[in-house]
């Protein structure tokens, strides 16, 4: 089928605005783009910024059809949230899920000329609706209601992050258009056998009448032809390995479809050769959590992952990679995608294979009881089910996590939810990665005892959160009192440097306890705890450009007590 790609210029309006901006784009993009809103990072104007999300807006463009076309689909990868979708003033479609991709059948309604409109329903109404409905106490650092939708949890503030919940259409939209068949899915297994190796690229279509070609490039460029939905041997296979540990050799596998002599789809997906998977296996200190990769047991090293700018628009690949290509450089080997963002675009999962950084993935549901509701439950397995099946073919994937800290923030709610709980984290996605990517490890939650609701974050057993340093204020060596198999979350928190802070303030506001510098302070008593910290390791510093520097410091030191208290006992602590 034809692609027609429909980005690019869109008016947007509402709430007394009418500009035009550039999708994929937001409200918030777009009004920046047109100098219609102030930066939301400066000073006080995250509430202003809040203000202007309590509207609606419609992005509206228009667009010429050569033919009508008797098949055509209109498909948006990523639309953020509530959204109707109108062609020529009809309504075509609804969606209620920025973590999904949607197609929505338009055959027949295309014309020579076409209006295209997306109304977007403020969210921060919605959550206040709902939670009127049912008060569901959740992270208290974010807006009221916000478990009742599927958008970024961390869009509606966190403890690191202000509250900015934004809209628009933040990834591709574009018509696919044409009777010809077209690609439905590729799914690439591999076996591996005494230093051999067989991939099997499992291609399905939507009409079964296209003729399919593979073929596999080597990473030296050798291209070779191979047989779909069948098992293919690899000539002399380059395997892939994390950073420190190998290369990173990287296949590339291009499928084709072919109607009467011409292409009519066409798919590539880069892919490594390697055994990845998690082994839990019982010791004298209760049992192991741990990453190997062809054989070899490694000792993860990396951070989680938050989404790089509250503007999605301008997380860009090249962003991306140079963000990525520090963490290889500071010899990590692993990251861990938190589970309050999003699911990142494809080019995050491209640089991780290439740098080397094995992926331990949070589903996208952090510290909050997931709401007793059947629609969000369809709409969080669609999700799922869509992700999974888009990232699954890459080398770094190593873990699948189904939420970040649920099972831990709700052991101690009514049954009806903990039974919910059981029912979705314990069933329904393990029947979806047993369907879609059974090859890929699961955990129910991060972090997890595997035992239920019974000591989530048991440090002899399973992954382990770990802000007794920081949040509960005690000194640094308590980490030594504490083992952990692999500890999933820690951290201490500084100050930024002088030139960040100097971006989002006045001379005025340099003062740790000012209003703007405590606005921008979403850790419960940070500044505080910054103080209290320094106040015993430090003398108290004599200006504010001494106390970013002493805050500094004072991480580093806790970081270092950290690390190295686990780096010590490694092989207990895998990570």
């Amino acid at each position: 089928m034809k692609r027609i790609l429909l980005n690019g210029t869109w008016k947007l309006s509402g709430n007394g605005y009418e500009c035009t901006g550039t999708v994929p784009g937001s409200v918030y993009s777009i009004l920046l783009e047109n100098k219609l809103m102030d930066d939301p990072y400066y000073r006080e104007n995250e509430s202003k910024a809040l203000e202007i999300a309590e509207h609606d807006y419609a992005f509206t463009r228009s667009f010429f059809c050569d033919n009508t076309y008797e098949t055509a689909l209109l498909c948006c990868d990523g639309l953020d949230t509530l959204c109707d979708i109108y062609l020529n003033g009809r309504l075509i479609g609804q969606t209620r899920n920025m973590h999904r991709r949607y197609e929505f059948e338009i055959s027949g309604l295309l014309q020579a000329e076409n209006e295209l409109k997306l109304i977007f329903h403020s969210a921060n109404r919605y959550f206040k609706k709902k939670h009127a409905e049912r008060r569901l106490d959740a992270n208290r650092d974010s807006l009221v209601g916000y478990a009742y939708l599927r958008k970024s949890f961390c869009m509606s503030g966190w403890d690191w992050g202000p509250r900015l919940p934004d809209a628009g259409i933040w990834k591709d939209i574009y018509l696919l258009v044409g009777d010809t068949d077209r690609i439905k899915d590729i799914r690439i297994t591999q076996r591996h056998e005494n230093g051999r190796v067989w991939i099997i690229p499992t291609v399905s279509t939507f009409k079964g009448t296209a003729k399919v070609l593979a073929f596999l490039v080597s990473p030296n460029g050798e291209k070779t032809e191979i047989s779909p939905n069948c098992e293919n041997e690899v000539t002399d296979p380059k395997l892939w390995w994390p950073n420190g540990l190998g290369e990173q050799n990287i296949y590339t596998l291009s499928v084709s479809l072919c109607e009467n002599g011409e292409v009519v789809d066409s798919e590539i997906k880069s892919i490594g050769l390697r055994t990845l998977r998690l082994v839990r296996e019982k010791d004298e200190y209760g049992e192991s959590f741990c990453h190997e990769v062809n054989g070899v047991r490694f000792f993860a090293m990396g951070a989680d992952y938050i989404p790089e700018d509250c503007i999605l628009s301008r997380i860009t690949p090249e962003r991306t990679k140079k963000l990525l290509s520090y963490c290889r450089d500071s010899n990590f080997n692993a990251i861990r995608v938190w589970g309050g963002g999003n699911y990142p675009k494809d080019d995050f999962y491209d640089a991780c294979d290439r740098l080397g950084i094995v992926v331990f993935h949070d589903l996208m549901i952090a510290c909050t009881p997931f709401p007793i509701n059947d629609d969000l439950t369809d709409e969080f397995t669609k999700e799922t089910k869509d992700n999974l099946t888009r990232i699954r073919h890459h080398a770094c994937i190593a873990l699948i996590s189904g939420n970040n800290e649920c099972e831990w923030h709700q052991r101690n709610f009514p049954d009806d939810y903990k039974n919910g709980y059981l029912n979705l984290f314990e069933k329904a996605i393990p029947d979806i990665i047993d369907e879609v990517c059974p090859d890929i490890p699961y955990i129910p939650s991060s972090p997890t005892s595997f035992e239920h609701f019974n000591d989530p974050n048991n440090e002899n057993k399973g992954d382990s959160h770990f802000w007794d340093v920081w949040l509960g204020g005690k000194p640094f060596f308590e980490y030594r009192k504490h083992y952990f198999r692999y500890l999933s979350e820690f951290g201490f928190e500084s100050l930024p440097s002088k030139k960040t802070v100097d971006a989002f303030t006045l001379p005025s506001d340099r003062n740790l306890f000012s209003r703007v510098m405590e606005m921008h302070q979403r850790s419960n008593d940070g500044n505080q705890k910054i103080i209290s910290y320094i106040s015993k390791t430090f003398l108290y510093p004599t200006d504010f450009e001494t106390l970013i520097y002493a805050s500094q410091l004072l991480q580093a030191r806790a970081m270092q007590y950290a690390v190295e208290h686990l780096r010590r006992n490694r092989g207990r602590c895998m990570g």
